[in-house]
């Protein structure tokens, strides 16, 4: 949704774009600058996708990549082989194990991402917060 490179998104475009879920949007940012330090955000326009992301970090460490859709927004995150057992384990939803399972790789990595829907959408992406952030 965001593909005018010349216009660098802020949290009023965002919200205007994502409507009621912007709720979840600041739910997600809350629970992420409550719990963790040193936390920084970059908005950054991509030319591959022709559109801006949205991109947290832990110092140098991406935790996830936000995509403004139209009335949504979807989380992705990206795992390296070794979290594979904490996810598979994890009580992260059946849908989203599966999803890794069968993700492409890139290398020794593969994506998860969380297109959010519902209040339920918010309780995984900040399960899976956790599990980046526990990951060495």
């Amino acid at each position: 949704a965001l593909t005018d490179p010349n216009i660098t998104p802020d949290k009023e475009l965002v919200f205007s774009m994502i409507g009621a879920k912007r709720f979840y949007w600041m739910s997600i940012m809350e629970h992420l600058y409550q719990h963790h330090k040193d936390i920084s955000e970059v908005w950054r326009f991509y030319n591959d996708g022709k559109s801006w992301l949205f991109r947290t970090l832990k110092k140098k460490n991406t935790i996830f990549w936000v995509a403004v859709l139209k009335e949504t927004f979807r989380v992705g995150f990206y795992f390296g082989d070794k979290a594979e057992p904490m996810i598979l384990h994890s009580d992260l939803p059946e849908s989203i194990k599966d999803e890794f399972k069968i993700a492409k790789r890139y290398n020794t990595i593969r994506a998860i991402s969380v297109t959010m829907n519902d209040a339920a959408d918010v309780d995984t992406v900040i399960k899976l917060i956790e599990l980046k952030l526990k990951i060495k």
